[in-house]
C-alpha cells in the first residue's frame, strides 16, 4: 500500500512539473514566494519591504523567464547568495551588504570560512535550495518549450510597484530599518541612483565642497547651567558600573518619564534602584561599539560617527589629549584610578587604551581566580564578576585615598549567558541574561551597601551601547544614566544629556576643574536652553539641533526631520523630509566631530606590541575571543597603503606555537595571503612584514591574530601604518606577503 501511494505522489508530481504553466509557477515560487515567505518567517512586517520583494521578483520573472538554462541558473544561483548574505549580515551585525562586500561572494576562500561555522538559519537555504531543485526540473531538455509566453507589457506592474515603493518613501519615508524596507539588490539600485543624483546636484550647485556648519553647539564645554548641590559633592569615590548593551527602556523610570509604550519590565530591580537615585530618561548613547562608548563617557568627546578607526586606538598616537579624560584628571587630584571588566582586554586594545588615559590598573578576564557559574565565550558570567569586583571594591576600600573603579559587563553580549533555570523562565536567551544581569548587579548593590559604601561613593550606573528593541523607536539610541549619591538629587533629571557629558559630570560634581578640550554638559547642572546632539546607530545619522527640531538621515543622505522637544521621545510629529545640500550638511557635522583628535587618517602608525606574556589556547575556538591583539576596526582611506610589522616568539624553551593572522572587514573575512599555522620557538620566531594596497576606503578593519599551542608568547611588535601610496618606495612589489623571515634572518638583520 505504501509502495502504491508513493507511486501515486511521483505521478502527481511528475504530471505538475510537466504541465505547460510548472516554468512559470517554479520561477515565480523562486523569485517571489519565497522571498515573500522569508520576510514573514524572520518577523520583517513594514508593508514597503513585501512591495521591494514583489517589484524585484517580478522583474526578476519577466527578465527569466523562457529564458536559456545557461543565463538563468547563474542569476539565480546568485540571487540565493545575496538573500543569504544579507540574512546572514543582519543577523550577525544589524546592517545590510554595502557593494564592498560583494566581490567577497567570488572568492572560494571567502566563501569557504563564511560557511564553516554554518548558517544562523538554515532552514532558510533550504527552502531556498528546495524551490531551486524544483525549478531545474522542470527545465530538462523539452520540458519548458511549451510555456505559454508572458504577456507583452509584463514588467509594466513590477515597475509600477517599484515606482509605488519609491513614492512612498520620498513623501514620507519609514523609520523602519533598511532591511525591513528593501531587499538586497532594490537597496543597493536605489542607493547606487540616489549616489548619482547627488553627484549632479552637487555639480549643478558648484560646490566644491560642503562648508562646515557651527560646531561650537557640539563640541563646547557648557558649565553654564544652574548648580543642583550649592557645595561640591560629599561622596569620596566614584564607581561607574557599564553594563553591556542595556537599553533605557529597561528602566521603569525612563519609560514613564517618556510615556514610553514598551510594556515589559525586564529589571525590575534596577528599576527598583533607580527609584532611590536619579536617573536621566532623555540619554543619548551615540554609537554602536563598547570601545566607542567607553571613549565618549571618559574622555567626552564623540567617537567617529561612522565605522571609522575607533577615537581610542588614535589616542594612542597623542600624549595631550589623553591627559584630559576622566581617569587622568581624577588621578592628578590624588585619585587610584582602576578598570575591571569581565573579558580579556587585548579585544579592542582596552590593554593599551585604557593605561593610556589615567588607569593606573587595569584588568580583565585573568584577574578572576574563583571558578565561574558559566561557561562563555566572551569571558566572566555576570554573577561572578560582580562576586569578584565586590572583593575589589573591598580591596579598594583599604586603601588611604579615594578611588575610581570603572566596571564592564559582558554577560548581555550576544550569544547571551544565562543559568539553565532563567533560560527555563524566559522565552528567549536574551531576556534570561538580562534577568540574570538584573538580579547579580542587585545583589552587587545590596553588598555595597551594606559595607556602608554607598554612603561616600558616587555610583553612575550606564551602558556602553545598546542591543535594541524590536518596535521601540530610537531604542539603539536610547541610553540610561542611573546616578547614586550621598545627597538627595531630583529623581528625574530634565534635558537632553548622552555618553559626552559624563566626564564633564563627574569632575563638576567634585568641583574640580574641567579642562576645556572635553565637551558637554553637566548632569548635576539645570539649563534653561536645548542642546545640540548626534548620534549613529544601526545605520542612522541622527541631529537634534536643540531647538525643537529632530532629524535623521538615512544612507541615501535623504533626511527625515520631526518636531521633538528632546532626543529621545516615544512621539514626535514629522515635518517633512530634505536631500541635497542641507542633508549634506548634517554629514559635514558628523565628519567634523570625527575629526576632533585627527584631520587626517593617514600617516598614522600604531603599535600594539607589547613584552607582555600571552598564554596560548589549547585550539583556537573563536576568531574574537580568541584574539590576541587589538588591532580593530581601523580605517585605510581610499589610495592608501597599509604595512604591518610583525615580530612574535615562543617564551618557554621546547614549547611551539602556532600564529594564524585573519583579516575582516565589516567582521566578514577579507582574503589575503596571510600566514596559517606557522611554528614559533624561541629559536625560531615569526619576523613578518606586509603591504596591501587600498583601491577603496576601508572601514571596520580588523586583524585577528590567533594562536595555540602550549606555554605563552611575547608580541614584540605589531605595528599598523597607513600612508599614501606615493609616499611609499616605488620599488615595493605590489603582493600581499613580503616576507616571512625565520631566525636566522631575524639574526642577521
Amino acid at each position: 500500500m505504501q509502495t502504491q501511494y508513493k507511486a501515486i505522489f511521483v505521478n502527481l508530481l511528475f504530471h505538475g512539473l510537466t504541465r505547460p504553466l510548472a516554468p512559470l509557477i517554479t520561477l515565480a515560487g523562486l523569485v517571489l514566494i519565497v522571498p515573500l515567505a522569508l520576510r514573514l518567517a524572520l518577523g520583517w512586517s513594514d508593508p514597503l519591504g513585501y512591495l521591494s520583494d514583489l517589484g524585484i521578483g517580478g522583474l526578476l520573472l519577466v527578465l527569466l523567464y523562457r529564458r536559456p538554462l545557461w543565463l538563468t541558473l547563474p542569476v539565480l544561483l546568485a540571487w540565493i547568495a545575496l538573500t543569504l548574505t544579507n540574512i546572514e549580515l543582519i543577523s550577525a551585525v544589524g546592517r545590510m551588504p554595502n557593494p564592498s562586500d560583494l566581490h567577497y561572494l567570488t572568492d572560494p576562500q571567502f566563501v569557504e570560512n563564511s560557511s564553516s561555522g554554518g548558517f544562523s538559519h538554515p532552514w532558510l537555504a533550504a527552502l531556498q535550495l528546495t524551490a531551486l531543485a524544483l525549478w531545474l526540473m522542470v527545465q530538462w531538455p523539452g520540458r519548458s518549450r511549451h510555456a505559454s509566453p508572458l504577456p507583452r507589457h509584463a514588467w509594466a506592474l513590477p515597475a509600477l510597484l517599484l515606482l509605488v515603493h519609491s513614492t512612498v518613501q520620498s513623501w514620507r519615508p519609514t523609520e523602519a530599518d533598511q532591511w525591513n524596507v528593501f531587499n538586497l539588490p532594490h537597496q543597493l539600485a536605489t542607493a547606487a541612483v540616489a549616489a548619482g543624483q547627488d553627484r549632479i546636484q552637487h555639480w549643478l550647485e558648484g560646490d566644491a565642497g560642503v562648508q562646515v556648519p557651527p560646531m561650537e553647539g557640539l563640541t563646547r564645554l557648557d558649565l553654564d547651567g544652574e548648580k543642583l548641590l550649592a557645595a561640591p559633592g560629599q561622596a569620596r569615590n566614584v564607581l561607574v558600573i557599564t553594563l553591556e548593551g542595556i537599553p533605557g527602556a529597561y528602566i521603569s523610570a525612563n519609560r514613564q518619564a517618556l510615556k514610553a509604550g514598551y510594556p515589559e519590565n525586564p529589571m525590575p530591580r534596577l528599576s527598583a534602584w533607580a527609584e532611590r537615585g536619579m536617573n536621566t530618561p532623555d540619554y543619548v548613547l551615540h554609537s554602536h561599539q563598547t570601545i566607542r562608548g567607553l571613549y565618549s563617557m571618559l574622555c567626552g568627546d564623540y567617537d567617529k560617527l561612522d565605522d571609522g578607526t575607533p577615537k581610542g586606538v588614535e589616542m594612542l598616537n597623542q600624549t595631550q589629549r589623553n591627559l584630559a579624560c576622566l581617569p587622568a584628571q581624577l588621578r592628578e587630584h590624588g585619585f587610584a584610578t582602576h578598570f575591571l571588566q569581565g573579558a580579556g582586554l587585548r579585544f579592542m586594545a582596552k590593554d593599551r587604551i585604557m593605561p593610556h588615559i589615567g588607569f593606573d590598573k587595569t584588568l580583565g578576564m585573568e584577574w578572576f581566580t574563583q571558578p565561574a557559574y558559566l561557561e562563555f565565550p566572551w569571558g566572566k558570567d555576570d554573577k561572578t564578576f560582580f562576586e569578584g569586583a565586590l572583593d575589589y571594591v573591598g580591596q579598594l576600600q583599604q586603601m588611604d585615598k579615594p578611588w575610581m573603579l570603572t566596571l564592564l559587563t559582558v554577560g548581555t553580549h550576544q550569544p547571551y549567558s544565562a543559568p539553565d533555570d532563567y533560560l527555563q523562565r524566559h522565552d528567549t536567551a536574551k531576556q534570561a541574561a538580562v534577568a540574570y544581569l538584573d538580579d547579580a548587579l542587585d545583589n552587587f548593590l545590596i553588598g555595597l551597601e551594606r559595607q556602608g559604601i554607598l554612603k561616600d561613593t558616587l555610583v553612575v550606573i550606564t551602558s556602553d551601547e545598546s542591543h535594541g528593541i524590536d518596535d521601540v523607536r530610537l531604542a539603539s539610541s536610547w541610553g540610561f544614566n542611573l546616578t547614586l549619591a550621598p545627597e538627595p538629587l531630583p529623581r528625574i533629571k530634565r534635558g537632553t544629556y548622552g555618553h559626552v557629558d559624563l566626564s564633564a559630570s563627574i569632575l563638576d560634581y567634585f568641583g574640580f576643574p574641567v579642562p576645556a578640550s572635553l565637551s558637554g554638559r553637566s548632569m548635576f547642572r539645570d539649563y534653561t536652553t536645548g542642546r545640540e546632539i548626534m548620534s549613529f546607530t544601526n545605520g542612522m545619522l541622527r541631529y537634534h539641533d536643540g531647538k525643537g527640531t529632530f532629524t535623521e538621515c538615512d544612507f541615501l543622505q535623504r533626511c527625515r526631520y520631526y518636531a521633538s522637544e528632546g532626543f529621545i521621545t516615544d512621539r514626535v510629529t514629522y515635518g517633512g523630509h530634505y536631500s541635497g545640500q542641507r542633508a549634506r550638511l548634517v554629514s559635514a557635522r558628523a565628519t567634523a566631530l570625527d575629526q576632533t583628535l585627527l584631520r587626517t587618517s593617514l600617516n598614522q602608525h600604531y603599535q600594539f606590541g607589547s613584552t607582555e606574556k600571552i598564554p596560548l589556547p589549547a585550539q583556537v575556538s573563536n576568531d574574537w575571543t580568541d584574539n590576541l591583539i587589538g588591532a580593530q576596526y581601523l580605517e585605510m582611506p581610499k589610495g592608501s597603503r597599509t604595512r604591518v610589522s610583525l615580530s612574535i616568539r615562543a617564551i618557554e624553551a621546547d614549547h611551539t606555537a602556532y600564529i594564524s593572522l585573519k583579516a575582516k572587514e565589516f567582521e566578514r573575512d577579507v582574503p589575503m595571503e596571510l600566514p596559517t599555522d606557522v611554528a614559533v620557538t624561541p629559536e625560531q620566531p615569526l619576523v613578518m612584514n606586509i603591504h596591501f594596497d587600498n583601491p577603496q576606503t576601508r572601514k571596520a578593519f580588523s586583524f585577528h591574530l590567533l594562536g595555540h599551542g602550549t606555554g605563552a608568547i611575547e608580541i614584540s611588535d605589531f605595528s599598523v601604518v597607513t600612508e599614501l601610496s606615493d609616499q611609499m618606495d616605488q620599488t615595493d612589489q605590489p603582493e600581499y606577503l613580503d616576507d616571512i623571515q625565520d631566525a636566522s634572518q631575524a639574526q642577521s638583520s
